[in-house]
């Protein structure tokens, strides 16, 4: 164990330097991707915008001279950083793995697998659960208001910071599992721990989604039932992996 760790010590200057070479590839990575999106930038866009096609609207806005100018750039920054997403956590578990046991190194790549799914999942649900409601609800105010027609004509940069808020979101918020986890595996928190903190999760769960999502309750619910979910999936996996590690320790000690 100690020989595999031996072998990747180096002097501080050497691991600067190659740090600056994974930096340097994480970059490069963000910027043959940001101008494939910019090429792509409208194609993008119009799958963003489907949602808001679906509840009726056809018709966005742009009310200053940079606002669609902006907002491509925006796409395309967004769609790049998703799509180097693997390179740079390949360029990060390569920086980190030389520093790391091989039993380390086992505990911790599935971790950094589940990441992208899991974002993906959150994502996807954002896209086509809860944006598709959330506009219903808010463009449902639409209409006659006191004799005068009440018409909504959404700006094209609001329509993006909203749509990317709810993926960006959702896709963050189910990274859940994962952070509980790796904080167990630390030894932050236990999961005896986790388990007398359910209540206050449940809590915490409605409190992030109603900052994350609009104030229908249906939207509310679709963030905050899989977060409550996903927490007592992460306690159920703890569990699992306290009792491989238990049996790790009996293994070590009989030999």
């Amino acid at each position: 164990m100690s020989d595999d760790l031996d072998a990747s010590r180096a002097p501080l200057l050497d691991h600067l330097l190659e740090l600056r070479r994974r930096l340097l590839y994480c970059i490069a990575a963000i910027a043959v991707a940001f101008f494939v999106c910019w090429y792509f930038a409208e194609d993008i866009f119009a799958f963003l915008v489907q949602p808001l096609l679906a509840v009726g609207q056809k018709t966005v806005i742009y009310t200053e001279i940079f606002e669609a100018f902006f907002v491509q750039v925006k796409v395309a920054f967004f769609s790049a950083m998703m799509i180097s997403f693997p390179v740079i956590a390949n360029q990060l578990w390569q920086f980190v793995a030389p520093g790391l046991y091989r039993k380390e190194k086992r505990a911790l790549l599935p971790f950094l697998l589940a990441t992208p799914l899991l974002f993906l999942l959150g994502a996807s649900m954002a896209y086509y659960v809860a944006v598709p409601m959330a506009l219903h609800f808010l463009l449902g105010y639409s209409g006659m208001v006191g004799g005068v027609q009440q018409q909504a004509l959404p700006a094209i940069g609001n329509y993006l910071s909203f749509i990317m808020q709810f993926l960006f979101g959702f896709g963050a918020a189910f990274l859940l599992p994962v952070l509980l986890m790796l904080l167990e595996r630390a030894g932050i928190v236990t999961r005896k721990q986790l388990i007398t903190a359910r209540r206050y999760a449940i809590v915490g769960a409605f409190a992030i989604a109603a900052v994350l999502t609009p104030p229908d309750v249906g939207s509310q619910l679709l963030l905050a039932i899989p977060l409550v979910i996903l927490y007592e999936l992460a306690i159920i996996g703890i569990w699992f992996t306290e009792r491989r590690r238990a049996r790790e320790g009996t293994a070590v000690v009989a030999d």
